[in-house]
């Protein structure tokens, strides 16, 4: 009887020993598993967000044509507002128009639109597109479309705006058409 038991004793402890290492062996198993999915969790997330990246470029691409394609119009709207007459610029028509303008420019803004300074400022070939060089001596102050007034002509510095120039969001969108001076 002794003997049996010793062979229950002995069963019963390899017994034990295998489910330690089925145990241990699940644990393993479960690690590996638990780490597989971590990582496939941190991919599946880094891939979602180059995507929702890659569809913001489009839509802000999208967007840039969109706006490349309202800017004659807003052009026109420009020259028009030019070539006002003074008595002309309190008609209330006169008005509503030049509101639609400022709506334009408010809604092109919200885009992140932004006009690319000019008159007065030194010539830069990343924002401005020279259209004619003017000597220095020719340069006269001119009051109405905004040029300089009693400033210090210098080489290269933009003394007119022939179109207007926009930045999207810090990019270029189209350079200002200028005359510099030589």
């Amino acid at each position: 009887m002794q003997e049996k038991d010793n062979k229950k004793e002995i069963s019963e402890e390899i017994n034990i020993e295998n489910l330690k290492k089925e145990l241990e062996d699940c644990r393993r198993q479960k690690e590996e598993y638990l780490t597989g999915w971590q990582k496939a969790r941190a991919d599946f997330l880094n891939h979602k967000k180059e995507e929702m990246e890659r569809i913001s470029q489009i839509i802000g691409y999208a967007n840039e044509e969109l706006i490349i394609k309202i800017l004659p119009i807003l052009d026109n709207f420009e020259v028009a507002e030019k070539k006002l007459p003074e008595n002309l610029k309190t008609d209330e028509n006169i008005k509503g128009l030049l509101l639609i303008k400022s709506q334009i420019l408010d809604f092109l803004k919200s885009l992140g639109v932004e006009e690319i300074r000019t008159v007065g400022e030194i010539f830069n070939p990343e924002l401005h597109e020279v259209t004619e060089e003017v000597e220095p001596s020719v340069v006269l102050p001119l009051k109405r479309d905004g040029t300089m007034e009693g400033k210090e002509i210098k080489s290269g510095m933009i003394i007119e705006e022939i179109q207007k120039g926009y930045k999207i969001n810090e990019r270029l969108l189209r350079p200002a058409r200028v005359k510099v001076t030589k």
